[in-house]
This record gives structure tokens, C-alpha cells and sequence, in this order.
């Protein structure tokens, strides 16, 4: 099973793609982030993104996506770009006819580290744990986007 974790943003959108199999466990097969033009009006960077993400999805054939919840920080303006640009992640992903899942921040912590607190180095190491990773994975966005997916894959146990 592959499952397609994303880590919603406006400018930078993190993914990553992990499978799952009883041979070979849990692993990587893919990470990274999709940007959009920062100077560019909202409208279009939301095409932008939508047009990055569908072209993802037909390339990395998920089976199921999982995303991370919004957090609302101090800076309601950037929330609700974030929360513009996360409407189209699960536009995309309901248009492939696939099953979305949805985790705070801090259920993905506590799943991975068993912490809801946990800061960005133990998540970073703790996705390269489990993913049997040489190194963290960079950038922050596509690591907490393979944490997304990993949670997905430990909550459900596929």
C-alpha cells in the first residue's frame, strides 16, 4: 500500500511517499515539496498548486493520502492561505477517488515520538527511524509530511 502524506502550505507544500508491505516494511519511495510563486497573487498560486499536485498525484499512484490538520498560529493571514491552499489538497485528492485522512500536529507527534510536544529534531529523526533512512529528511515540510504518512500507516495498520 502507498500512502501519500502532505504537509499543506501556499508557498511550500511538502509530500512523501511511503509503501507498505509485510516483505520489506515500511519505506520511502519518495519526498519532497511543491512551491508556488511567492509574488504571485493568491488566486494564482492556488492553480499553481493545484496543478503541481495533480500532476504528483498521476506520478506517485497513491492509495491513500494522509494530511496534516491545520494549526492555527498567531498569524491568522498566513492560516488562512494555508487553510486555502489545504482545501486544494483534498480537492485533488477527492478527484482521484482516494480515501483521505486527516491528523492534528500533535497526533502525529505523539505517534511517532510519543510526545504531542515533541519539537522538529525528534519528529525529523524519529521519520528517519522509521523509514530506515541514512540521514533526516529535508526539507522540514516534506519530513512532516512523511511523518503524516507514517502515522497514517501506524494508526491503521494496514
Amino acid at each position: 500500500m502507498k500512502i501519500l502524506g502532505i504537509d499543506p502550505g501556499i508557498g511550500i507544500c511538502g509530500f512523501g511517499l511511503i509503501e507498505i508491505s509485510k516483505q520489506a516494511g515500511t519505506k520511502a519511495l519518495d519526498y519532497g515539496v511543491v512551491t508556488t510563486k511567492i509574488r504571485a497573487p493568491l488566486p494564482s498560486r492556488l492553480v499553481e498548486l493545484f496543478d503541481s499536485l495533480t500532476e504528483l498525484f498521476a506520478e506517485t499512484k497513491p492509495d491513500v493520502v494522509s494530511v496534516e490538520k491545520l494549526f492555527f498560529t498567531k498569524n491568522i493571514t498566513t492560516g488562512i492561505a494555508v487553510a486555502e491552499a489545504r482545501g486544494i489538497v483534498l480537492l485533488v485528492a477527492e478527484q482521484n477517488h482516494l480515501p483521505i485522512y486527516e491528523y492534528t500536529p500533535n497526533e502525529i507527534k505523539k505517534v511517532l515520538t510519543g510526545y504531542g510536544s515533541a519539537g522538529k529534531p525528534q519528529m525529523e529523526e524519529m521519520v528517519r527511524v522509521h523509514l530506515g533512512l541514512t540521514e533526516k529528511p529535508k526539507p522540514d515540510d516534506a519530513a512532516d509530511a512523511l511523518a503524516a504518512a507514517i502515522t497514517h500507516a501506524l494508526m491503521k495498520k494496514h
